[in-house]
């Protein structure tokens, strides 16, 4: 069981003509579970910003069992189970009704935004970078 789940529901944008979810938009529910994650955590990616930080995608792997359909509503987890002084893994899962559609091992970088280098953690963020 997840520590975080954001729930979303599938719109036809995010479908294609047959009303099945397109397959990035798998991403972009992952991407919406992780900004989620931080604001629960009482954090805003505009905050960080406007610190000079910047968490980007610097890798991930991604696994689809089963499709998700126009009406679903979807349950999209953030855990972080692996971490380094400016890398953090998080293990994301989307279900319906709890059946597993998509899986990802998902690998964040702590960038310093104007130059584009890893950073360490800004301290914020650092007890949630446990894994």
């Amino acid at each position: 069981m997840s520590d975080f789940t954001h729930t979303v529901k599938v719109y036809i944008e995010d479908t294609d003509a047959g009303g099945i979810v397109y397959y990035v938009n798998y991403l972009k529910y992952m991407e919406r579970a992780r900004s989620e994650w931080l604001n629960h955590h009482g954090l805003a990616q505009r905050d960080l910003l406007a610190q000079g930080i910047q968490l980007v995608v610097h890798h991930l792997e991604c696994r689809y069992a089963k499709p998700a359909h126009l009406d679903d509503e979807l349950h999209i987890t953030a855990d972080v189970v692996e971490s380094t002084a400016c890398r953090a893994t998080f293990a994301q899962t989307v279900t319906r009704r709890g059946e597993r559609l998509c899986e990802a091992r998902v690998d964040i970088v702590c960038l310093e935004a104007s130059r584009l280098k890893p950073v360490r953690w800004p301290d914020a963020l650092q007890p949630l970078m446990h894994g």
